[in-house]
Parts: C-alpha cells; structure tokens; sequence
C-alpha cells in the first residue's frame, strides 16, 4: 500500500510501505529514478521509503502515478527496464480520472507458455479487450505498436485454455510485387517469409520445439489468403496480418470465413498500401463498411504506441504529417 503524505502545487511526497522492494524500484545506482527525472523534467529526492517529487504541477502527477504503478508491478514479481519505464510514462494519462487504466487491466495478463504479456499502452489494453469481447477484431495502425504481438499472445493463450482447436495465420503475399505461384519451394516455404514476424512472436510466447509440433499436427496453420475460398473457420483464433494489402474481393472472401466458436484478428497499415494505385484496399473498404455493426470491434493505434527505438515513433509521425 502506497500512502499519499504531501501534496501541493509542486510538491508531492509518496511512502511506500514495503521497502524490500525498492532496490528493484529505483533500479540499479537509481538508473528508474533517473530515467524518470529526464524524461519529465522533475526531480526526484529519496530518504528511507519516501521519495520526494519537485516540479511543475502536471510532470510531478503525471511523476507519482508513475512510480505507483512501477510499485504494483514490482510487487507482482515484474522486472523493470527501460521498455517498461518508456511505456508506463507514455500511457500515464494524468487528464483522465481513470489514467492508468490500461495498466489496472494488466491485473489479468494474457498468460503464455513462456510469459505473461502485459499491455504497455491504452491501446493495447483496448485491444486485448477488443479481442477478447468480440469475435471480428481489425487493429490498425504502424508497425511497432504491438497489435501482432498481442493477437498471436491471445491466439496461443486461446489454444493452451482450449478456447479454440487451431490456429490459423494468413496474409497477403504481394509485398514487392511477388505471386505466390511464382516463389520456390512448398507451400509452407512460399509462405513463411511472410508470416516472418508472427512467427517471431510465437516463438516468443512458446517454446520452438512445441511450436514446431503443434504446425505439424496442423494445430498452427499456415493458411494462404488465396487458399481460403470454400473453407469454413470454426473452433479457431485466425490471424490476418497486413491485411492493408487484399483487395475488397479477398477482405469480403476472408470475413466470410468465420466459422462457430471462432475469432478473427485482422491487422494491418493502412499507410502501407502496396497494392497498384487502381486497386482499393480491402482494409480501407471494410473500414467504411462494418463500423456499427454489433460483434465487430476497431481499434486504431498511432505513434504514441509504438514500442521499438524512440527514434522509430518520430518517423512514423513525421510520414503521417
């Protein structure tokens, strides 16, 4: 339990009534403190289990939630690096009544074989709710924002629960203009190179050797967008990645594909369009079609969310300009 002891303009002063969890707090030679410091223009002095925060007004809030909710997760047995400060000062919104919402959502983490994931953004919590409350999910927005990573999270954890029977991974392979009927190899050696980056994430969520199991009994499937016609998807989570680049005919053909006791998560980059100048995206069609329509759920993610380099959210909002 955190207690509030002084709070003024400028001036707010937080005891935290265990300190066995301090060290890993305020970080090694106090890099967290530090980091916090630099990032909101504030100060941050530390005698016994108080730390004492100076500067204006909005920073030094905006500084005290930040430190409660790093407590809370260092409390719950959660590491903090510098991703996790990055994303816990980004999210803090200190206008809203309910600012740390998204990470009050963290108390029931998506749990893998290998990890529990987290949500580092309101966006990312809005996501996993979406998925979780809806059967048709579209999450839009840059790469770096997570909307992959969380889908192929609550697709394994849908699996390990035995909420679904299979999973299903599919996207278009049009990138540099290539046809799949013209690429080497099988089918699974035609496809992979595209599903590259879902892969990365579900070999980050479950050991290789049993990933590499459940594609052989076919319990991960990769599924070609063009080899879906005719099938009916139940019993299955189904991923849709850069769906940006299917056409109106394959995005309609898709989502007619949703079986019984099934999900649907379709991301993509609506900035990132590589189908010719004449063809519309099927993305940005469904877009204009299907918000309103009960069951089905939006969420857009912007630079605010991304999650690789800081330089990487600087270029994203610069092209969006």
């Amino acid at each position: 339990m955190i207690q509030d002891i002084n709070k003024t303009a400028e001036t707010l002063t937080i005891n935290f009534a265990d300190n066995k969890f301090l060290a890993q707090l305020f970080g090694s030679h106090n890099f967290n403190l530090a980091y916090i410091e630099k990032e909101l223009s504030v100060s941050l002095n530390t005698k016994g289990n108080s730390v004492t925060i100076l500067g204006e007004k909005e920073p030094t809030t905006k500084a005290t939630e930040v430190l409660k909710i790093l407590y809370k997760q260092v409390k719950e047995g959660r590491d903090i690096g510098v991703a996790e400060l990055e994303s816990t000062i980004r999210g803090v919104d200190i206008s809203s009544k309910d600012g740390n919402s998204f990470l009050r959502q963290s108390d029931q983490p998506i749990r893998t074989k290998k990890k529990e994931v987290f949500p580092q953004s309101a966006n990312q919590a809005k996501l996993i709710n979406a998925i979780q409350n809806t059967d048709l999910c579209f999450a839009l927005g840059p790469a770096g924002t997570g909307k992959t990573y969380l889908a192929a999270a609550k697709a394994i954890e849908s699996l390990s629960t035995g909420a679904v029977d299979r999973i299903i991974l599919s996207r278009p392979a049009l990138e540099a203009g290539e046809q799949i009927g013209f690429l080497p190899g099988d089918m699974k050696e035609k496809v992979d190179p595209y599903l590259r980056p879902i892969y990365d994430a579900l070999e980050d969520m479950i050991p290789r050797s049993q990933l590499e199991k459940k594609i052989e009994s076919g319990q991960i499937e990769i599924a070609p967008l063009a080899f879906m016609r005719g099938r009916t998807l139940n019993d299955a989570f189904v991923i849709l990645d850069e769906a940006q680049n299917t056409t109106v005919t394959q995005m309609k053909m898709f989502l007619t594909r949703l079986g019984h006791h099934s999900k649907m998560v379709i991301t993509g980059d609506l900035s990132q369009i590589d189908l010719r100048s004449n063809i519309p995206s099927g993305l940005e069609d469904a877009m204009r079609r299907l918000p309103g329509i009960k069951g089905i759920s939006f969420v857009k993610f912007n630079e605010i969310d991304v999650f690789r380099h800081p330089l990487v959210a600087k270029v994203v909002k610069a092209y969006d300009n």
